[in-house]
């Protein structure tokens, strides 16, 4: 309760409970309005709080799983911000100008992304030196131009999990494609604004700098605490991994070990030397006397009498000679 209360403090300090003229009023947005002063529409920082909490926790988990949650904020008081908070965390921004189709027609944007970084590898590797200065003239300005972009998301690979949007009726165009493609969408909106288009709506002032600056890095906190978390897991995963590595070799030194001493032993179950109960398994397996086979099966007496018998067509007859 206190460090709401110090949130509340911080936010009312920073302007954030300004709204706009009440004629410029959204109806939608009248759940989040305290009150109405001297024409002007004061936002209920309660709302704020529990807005701002509730974005920032889905926010956490978001970063947590390892995605990306792009920024997006084109109006001149809150570019510089967003873009420091962005680059602190690691996170891709858009604060120029939102290019028609930068989610929506994503291959085309990235095949941009990759010309500016070829144009950038020609500076590093000297190719610049080998070209007319009217080509290197030319291929500069492209760079510059596309730098000042796409230099924020040069390093997304693919389309972000989440949108943060400053103002969700200036970024108008980036909420729309983001609704297409089913990204999750996070907003700062005033009372101007419609706050049922995105799916986490922060009421609050949009229009100052102390009030998109805290709100901005209220938010960046959550997503660098989620970072750490996801960073420790790895961590520990890592280890755990190790240590069973370890137990398996250990376990594999110990069974060989094992082995070779049952072999060293005395009588140890060597197929060479058999034991006494090895030789009477062979004389029944044999024959032996009960199977009426002599003594061995395969040789020895009883194999001469089972062949002279066979040869002479049948047991001889008492005084019978040779026919």
């Amino acid at each position: 309760m206190e460090n709401n209360t110090s949130l509340q403090q911080q936010l009312l300090e920073a302007g954030v409970h300004f709204g706009h003229l009440k004629k410029k009023w959204n109806p939608k947005m009248l759940p989040y309005i305290f009150a109405e002063k001297k024409g002007i529409h004061i936002i209920d920082l309660n709302k704020t709080v529990e807005g701002l909490q509730e974005a920032a926790a889905a926010l956490k988990s978001i970063a947590k799983s390892g995605k990306k949650i792009m920024f997006v904020a084109t109006k001149k008081q809150a570019k510089e911000i967003v873009a420091d908070a962005a680059r602190n965390i690691n996170m891709p921004f858009v604060t120029e100008r939102w290019l028609g189709g930068m989610l929506t027609n994503f291959a085309t944007i990235r095949k941009s992304v990759k010309k500016m970084q070829s144009i950038e590898k020609m500076l590093a590797d000297g190719t610049f030196d080998n070209i007319t200065k009217k080509e290197r003239l030319t291929l500069s300005r492209d760079k510059e131009k596309m730098e000042k972009v796409l230099g924020g998301i040069a390093q997304l690979a693919r389309v972000p999990a989440a949108l943060f949007l400053v103002d969700i009726s200036h970024e108008h165009i980036a909420l729309a494609e983001a609704k297409r493609l089913g990204i999750s969408t996070f907003g700062m909106v005033d009372t101007n604004s419609d706050p049922t288009k995105v799916d986490f709506a922060i009421p609050a002032n949009d229009d100052a700098t102390k009030s998109i600056a805290i709100i901005t890095s209220y938010i960046c906190a959550a997503i660098a605490e989620g970072l750490s978390e996801r960073a420790n897991e790895k961590t520990e995963d890592v280890e755990e991994e190790e240590e069973a590595d370890d137990k398996a070799r250990k376990f594999e030194v110990e069974g060989n070990d094992e082995k070779g001493e049952r072999g060293r032993r005395p009588g140890g179950g060597g197929r060479g030397q058999g034991g006494p109960g090895g030789q009477g398994g062979g004389q029944n397996r044999g024959g032996g006397q009960n199977r009426g086979g002599g003594q061995n099966r395969g040789g020895g007496q009883g194999g001469q009498r089972r062949t002279s018998n066979t040869g002479g067509g049948g047991p001889r007859k008492p005084g019978g000679g040779a026919r």
